[in-house]
């Protein structure tokens, strides 16, 4: 009877264990996302009136999926990259203000900027500092992977985002 009882335990919790298994196969089924991945695009443009002072860039993801932007606040120099999470503003002197914003959709990513002056009236070192050959590096990141334990990244921190997300340089 006691060797029965002995093996009856030992079923039992065989039992559970495969159990808790499968139960736990099947949630990471559920937060696995297998047709879309953390990506990086770098595209590197020159606001002017011509463009309407807009970059656009051709993208293709699902709606529920997130882009960050980030500028390179060296570009146009040959100091190292360090990047910077937009929306950012800039305060110029004479109480001018200078915005790096983006809007995007399912298809394009569009980083323009917006200014409380007429940006043709910039000087010619404040249009190489803001406006030419500007580097931007766009981050599309699926949702499933943004949401879970979003809290525990600073979207602010680049190198922390690039490692959170597993994220690859772009060539």
């Amino acid at each position: 009877m006691k060797k029965y009882f002995t093996l009856m335990v030992l079923a039992i919790f065989a039992g559970l264990l495969m159990m808790n298994c499968e139960m736990n196969e099947v949630v990471d089924r559920d937060i696995q996302d297998n047709d879309t991945y953390p990506m990086m695009k770098d595209v590197t443009g020159t606001f002017s009136s011509t463009n309407n002072y807009a970059l656009d860039q051709a993208i293709d993801i699902p709606s529920s999926d997130v882009v960050l932007v980030y500028r390179n606040i060296n570009s146009n120099s040959s100091a190292s990259a360090i990047w910077q999470l937009l929306p950012k503003t800039f305060y110029l002197s004479d109480n001018r203000e200078l915005d790096y914003n983006f809007i995007f959709d399912t298809k394009r990513v569009q980083v323009r900027t917006e200014a409380n002056f007429d940006q043709s009236t910039m000087t010619s070192t404040e249009r190489a500092t803001y406006l030419n050959n500007q580097t931007f590096r766009i981050v599309l990141v699926p949702a499933s992977r943004a949401n879970r334990n979003a809290s525990q990244v600073n979207y602010e921190d680049y190198n922390a985002v690039v490692k959170y997300f597993n994220l690859k340089e772009p060539k």
